[in-house]
């Protein structure tokens, strides 16, 4: 599976990467969160090699939710060099979120 599954005890490690890094932050209840998940799988197989990819239940790892403020799931965040450069909240179809990251791959 090109998605790691990251807790509130790997983030900080995770987001350090050379590469960016995509991480949605979703929940076990959540209609939209259950849709956008194929849809990141996809550009983390599609943007293998170039992109780092995690998910984090924000029910199970509620420190990190609330590091980074999240309020609405899903929310999207897109590090580079452990910072968050973009933040996308709600749904997004895969056209929309590979021209979202595409000026950080």
């Amino acid at each position: 599976m090109a998605v790691t599954v990251v807790t509130d005890d790997t983030f900080e490690s995770f987001v350090q990467s050379d590469k960016p890094v995509l991480v949605d932050f979703w929940a076990t209840w959540c209609g939209p969160c259950k849709m956008m998940a194929p849809v990141v799988e996809e550009v983390a197989n599609d943007y293998a090699g170039k992109l780092v990819v995690g998910k984090i239940d924000v029910d199970q790892n509620p420190q990190t939710a609330a590091k980074f403020g999240i309020m609405s799931i899903p929310t999207l965040l897109l590090f580079k060099n452990g910072q968050v450069v973009k933040q996308l909240v709600g749904y997004r179809p895969k056209s929309d979120l590979v021209a979202q990251i595409s000026s950080a791959l």
